[in-house]
């Protein structure tokens, strides 16, 4: 606020009143003394306290001796704010192009049991180990305040470098690490970096909406591809033009399938004949119950093609906000020059932190455990599923990950109204048609549920369970609940998903 005159004691007090109106000061509602203002705008005290007296006279302020002006709950109202039509103010083409998205919203309703993909149980969470890590980042960084390199902390690239030669058999040299935040950022940066408007990307249908999204904010063309139970189609991409691919060959979300090496030899030859970049997501691989992870996609690129994408969202919180990147070596200065751009790098005392655990062997310790955890929880969920829908429902995708696939005999026009009696219930549900490409003309033919279970206990699981059949019967009374033998326990009732593309 200070200028080259100084402010009269009408300035000061318009200015006040405006920011007053305008909603400036928050919850505690309290100006700075006489003395501290005086001292920021460069006047005299009396200068202030003739602004405060007006403010007062006016009734936008109250004033006690020995405290701060408080702002009086009528001062607080905000005003109205006339705002020129948004056509008067047009977007630029990729403001426009999100326009049709919408942020996810959370709802403050406490429900009894939120089969919501991605959420981790906050017990879970290694807070002991985690705190004694950001303590020594925070002693080792001491007085050091100061920019890092854009792909990531030193420390924390080796110990991944690594971690994934362990957990996954992914070489890579230190400079092909990129640390993002969160996946969503590695999708952010192959899209602004590998894609122009009227490109085209080929992608997965169904999929994780939020990719197929940013990539569509650079003005490319979706090119949706079928999957069925082994994961993407690869015979489709045959007539394919892209200059993009994005696949989850370890885990295809959210159907479940793996993806053959055949397939993927297929993939992988499309591209190199394409030119064509391949994102490989590979956000849940820590968790296959059945057998040992599935070894990624990049591992057999020989072409230099393949982008892998990894989080630890999945294994320690998706609030932490960690991802990585392992680009070809063609790709490295672009992509930290890019993650540069974007916001310098990552926050380092999280990075360090996570370093700490990686090279202790914590943090793989802490995998296996929660593994085991959510291995229990899935079971818990297939046996309350089993008991209460019997046949009258299919199960895909149980094998890893920590959600599965539900159909239920409901046709599409049910979706909707369970929805909300499963709300009214307390149940929280997320129906997979959102993620079926709207452009495609696939949606399934029936009602279908993709539940997150590493959340919840096996108390809130059961119970969810039961309020969902209970929602089911109200929707479609025809549907039985009661327990019938013979139910799958997995798919292999379930018609195969190419029916729908």
């Amino acid at each position: 606020m200070a200028q080259d005159r100084p402010m009269g004691a009408r300035q000061i007090c318009e200015v006040l009143r405006d920011q007053i109106l305008g909603g400036v000061f928050g919850a505690d509602g309290r100006l700075p003394s006489s003395r501290t203002l005086a001292q920021e705008l460069g006047v005299s005290r009396t200068t202030v306290t003739v602004a405060y007296e007006q403010l007062l006279a006016e009734g936008y302020i109250e004033v006690r001796q020995g405290a701060r002006p408080r702002v009086t709950v009528a001062g607080r109202a905000e005003r109205a704010i006339k705002v020129a039509p948004v056509g008067a103010r047009p977007l630029s083409a990729y403001g426009e192009r999100i326009r049709a998205f919408s942020a996810p919203t959370r709802s403050d309703h406490k429900l009894i049991a939120d089969f919501r993909y991605g959420d981790l149980a906050p017990s879970d969470f290694p807070s002991v180990l985690w705190k004694r890590a950001v303590n020594a980042a925070l002693a080792h960084r001491g007085d050091r305040l100061a920019y890092d390199d854009p792909r990531g902390s030193y420390r924390l690239r080796a110990a991944l470098q690594g971690y994934l030669w362990r957990a996954r058999r992914l070489r890579c040299a230190l400079d092909q690490i990129i640390i993002v935040n969160g996946s969503q950022q590695g999708l952010d940066l192959c899209a602004r970096l590998l894609l122009d408007p009227g490109d085209r990307f080929a992608i997965e249908n169904p999929c994780y909406a939020m990719a197929r999204g940013v990539f569509a904010s650079t003005g490319a063309m979706s090119l949706p591809l079928p999957v069925d139970r082994d994961g993407l189609v690869a015979e489709a991409l045959a007539h394919v033009r892209a200059r993009l691919a994005y696949v989850t060959p370890s885990h295809q979300f959210p159907l479940g399938g793996v993806l053959p090496v055949s397939r993927r030899h297929q993939l992988l030859a499309w591209a190199r004949g394409q030119g064509a970049w391949v994102v490989e997501d590979d956000y849940d691989s820590e968790y296959r119950y059945d057998i040992t992870p599935v070894p990624p996609l990049y591992g057999l690129d020989d072409s230099g093609r393949v982008i892998y994408l990894g989080t630890i969202s999945k294994t320690l919180s998706p609030s932490l906000r960690i991802g990585y990147l392992v680009v070809p070596p063609d790709l490295r200065q672009v992509f930290a020059t890019a993650k540069h751009l974007a916001d310098r790098h990552a926050p380092l005392t999280e990075q360090e932190a996570l370093a700490a655990l990686i090279e202790s062997g914590a943090y793989e310790r802490h995998v296996r455990r929660a593994r085991r955890l959510n291995g229990e929880r899935r079971m818990t969920l297939l046996n309350a599923l089993r008991g209460c829908f019997g046949d009258g429902a299919a199960i895909e995708g149980a094998d890893a990950g920590l959600h599965l696939v539900l159909w239920l005999d409901l046709p599409p026009s049910c979706e909707a109204p369970l929805v909300a009696e499963a709300g009214r219930a307390g149940v929280g549900i997320y129906p997979i048609s959102p993620l079926y490409d709207p452009q495609a003309g696939t949606l399934p033919d029936r009602v279908g549920l993709v539940m997150g279970y590493a959340a919840l206990d096996a108390r809130r699981i059961e119970r969810g369970v039961q309020l969902l059949a209970e929602a089911v019967s109200r929707v479609r009374p025809a549907i039985s609940t009661k327990p019938r033998p013979g139910f799958p326990g997995t798919a292999p009732a379930l018609a195969p998903a190419t029916r729908w593309n």
